[in-house]
């Protein structure tokens, strides 16, 4: 068991997000989606069991609904890209004394807090890595690092087997936890389909936003 656990969400604006989903959303339901994920993944982070949450962002449309949930707020890297963005929360949250960092985006619409529980207690005492992987093995959704410099990350649509590779070249072996809403990040038109195929919870901004589509 790890100690305390910070969430670091990177998040980039809303307008123009998601332009893979160009094929089957507009511009406007592309924004709206970012948003409606976003909040969803804000509400499972706060029922979870983390000691914050930390998001960085420059969009204050992104800003604002990110403190409506506690979150605490950072602009540091944030438009220099995903991998950028969570390299520099790591370091925000050593600075602070944080232990330990759980970064994870803001597109995974069926996150839920019991996941995020699961993940925390299958990780070992620092240093460690854990991670839970996007549902084709190929993305990296969810990384838990104790400390959060544990490891050198890397994110990118292939990220998965070489954060493997990179935990072990640190001297770390790393613990992965395939958990179903983890695994359901949205960046294609497929993966809408397959999130549009999924039995409805009767909650959530993102099966409201579509139900109304």
């Amino acid at each position: 068991m790890i100690g305390p656990v910070w969430a670091a969400v990177p998040v980039k604006g809303f307008a123009g997000a998601k332009q893979r989903l160009a094929p089957a959303l507009t511009a406007p339901q592309r924004q709206a989606l970012a948003r409606a994920m976003l909040t969803d993944v804000l509400t499972a982070l706060a029922a979870a069991p983390l000691a914050g949450i930390l998001v960085c962002t420059a969009d204050p449309e992104a800003a604002a609904l990110a403190r409506g949930f506690g979150a605490t707020l950072t602009e540091d890297d944030a438009t220099a890209g995903h991998t950028a963005a969570v390299t520099s929360m790591g370091r925000w949250l050593i600075a602070r004394g944080v232990g330990a960092m759980l970064t994870l985006p803001g597109d995974l619409p069926r996150l839920t807090a019991a996941e995020i529980a699961a993940l925390i207690a299958a990780a070992a005492p620092a240093p460690s890595f854990t991670i839970a992987p996007a549902r084709d093995l190929q993305g990296s959704n969810a990384i838990l690092l104790a400390p959060p410099d544990a490891v050198a990350l890397r994110f990118g649509e292939d990220s998965y087997f070489p954060h493997l590779a990179a935990a072990r070249a640190a001297g770390i072996g790393p613990v992965s936890v395939p958990l179903p809403g983890i695994g359901h990040d949205i960046d294609t038109p497929e993966d809408l389909a397959a999130l549009r195929a999924l039995p409805a919870r009767g909650a959530g901004a993102v099966e409201a936003l579509l139900a109304g589509w």
